[in-house]
């Protein structure tokens, strides 16, 4: 009971099978509802979002968009399948900082809290990487 309780309770990574399910659950599912819930929808990017990107000073609105639109969704489809993760990673982070600081920037925390959850997973991805059960990791495995 004493080491169920220790192992319950410690802040050491015993870096087991689990923590690489876990580690697999948490970046399939935020890549796949960044890429489909937040993404897919911008694609190909509305004048409204054009316009949004243009309001915030970005020069050439239309290229921006399009970019935004591509890290949400290309980015978070890189993230789901661990390829290219710490680029794909790099991407939601700059998109997700334009949306709190910018798009959000008067908004209360409420609204800014999805960007902000989106923002430090994606730093938290291109801080650790994506982990044994990825795509990066099968290619750069040594054999």
């Amino acid at each position: 009971m004493k080491n169920f309780m220790m192992r319950l309770l410690a802040a050491k990574n015993y870096n087991t099978n689990l923590d690489d399910v876990a580690l697999a659950i948490l970046r399939v599912f935020i890549g796949l509802t960044m890429a489909f819930s937040h993404g897919l929808g911008k694609l190909p990017p509305n004048e409204m979002l054009i316009g949004g990107v243009a309001g915030m000073g970005f020069p050439a609105p239309e290229l921006f968009a399009w970019l935004a639109a591509l890290a949400e969704f290309a980015g978070g489809l890189l993230l789901a399948v661990g390829l290219l993760t710490r680029p794909a990673a790099l991407t939601v982070i700059i998109t997700m900082l334009v949306a709190v600081f910018g798009v959000h920037a008067a908004d209360s925390f409420q609204q800014k809290e999805m960007a902000l959850l989106y923002l430090f997973t994606a730093l938290f991805f291109l801080l650790h990487g994506a982990g044994r059960w990825s795509l990066d990791h099968f290619i750069t495995k040594k054999k």
